[in-house]
């Protein structure tokens, strides 16, 4: 069995199609999404439909992200958000106005699954953005940290690349797990476009909602499968560019 980690989707269903058809995943393969389901291009729905369809017939584990939550919220309190709306959010409302009330609760109840992190026998640690207990997750006072953090990526990218974890400087939170996988903060922001590594971090967001792929990564062998740029599928649409 191999376990897959999938980068930051942003409603990109048709990357999301061709990339899992590269990476030849079955139903053998464990599929671990981080998060930001939605968000981005105009399949917002569509994306959901296909990821509630896809865990009745492999094994999947989905992360809570930030835009799943901002998602969730308006679906489920009808409040607006300025700021949601020109992240991405504008797209993900035009998208759910043509969606049936039933459609829509279904939905919601993906949302609600949704979960802050996942962690393996093995200590590797999935999740959305970061978290900042020196202890590790289970010691995390607010939960929102798990799919907003970005100080986990700049401690990580910051690192003294001499420094060992047992040395008396080594970042705490991160001798908890023999490895990291984030999304959140697409690595387009330093120049790349595939999965970067840093400590024993792997950021897996290669910015599939702006000029990127998206990316599938085997967390054992660290091969990496990946998308057209997302932005060519959707010719006509700006995504969050």
């Amino acid at each position: 069995m191999r376990v897959l980690a999938i980068g930051d989707i942003h409603s990109g269903l048709k990357a999301l199609e061709q990339v899992l058809a590269k990476a030849e995943v079955t139903t053998e393969d464990q599929l671990i999404f981080l998060g930001d389901y939605v968000d981005g291009w105009s399949q917002a729905t569509e994306t959901i439909n296909y990821l509630i369809g896809l865990k009745k017939t492999h094994n999947c584990i989905f992360i809570r992200g930030n835009h799943d939550e901002l998602c969730k919220s308006w679906l489920t309190e009808g409040k607006d958000n300025p700021s949601w709306y020109q992240h991405g959010g504008e797209a993900t409302a035009n998208s759910y106005a043509k969606l049936d009330k039933r459609s829509k609760e279904l939905h919601i109840d993906f949302f609600n699954t949704l979960e802050d992190y996942h962690l393996d026998e093995d200590k590797r640690l999935f999740l959305h953005a970061g978290f900042t207990n020196l202890k590790g997750v289970d010691f995390e006072y607010f939960s929102k940290t798990f799919y907003w953090d970005r100080t986990l990526w700049e401690l990580v990218l910051s690192l003294n690349p001499n420094l060992t974890p047992d040395h008396e400087y080594y970042p705490q939170r991160l001798i908890h797990y023999s490895e990291i996988f984030i999304g959140h903060t697409p690595v387009t922001r330093i120049g790349k476009t595939t999965p970067q590594n840093a400590a024993n971090v792997w950021n897996v967001d290669t910015g599939a909602a702006f000029k990127g792929p998206l990316s599938v990564i085997d967390i054992e062998t660290k091969q990496v499968w990946q998308s057209d740029p997302v932005y060519t599928f959707y010719p006509d649409e700006k995504g969050r560019n």
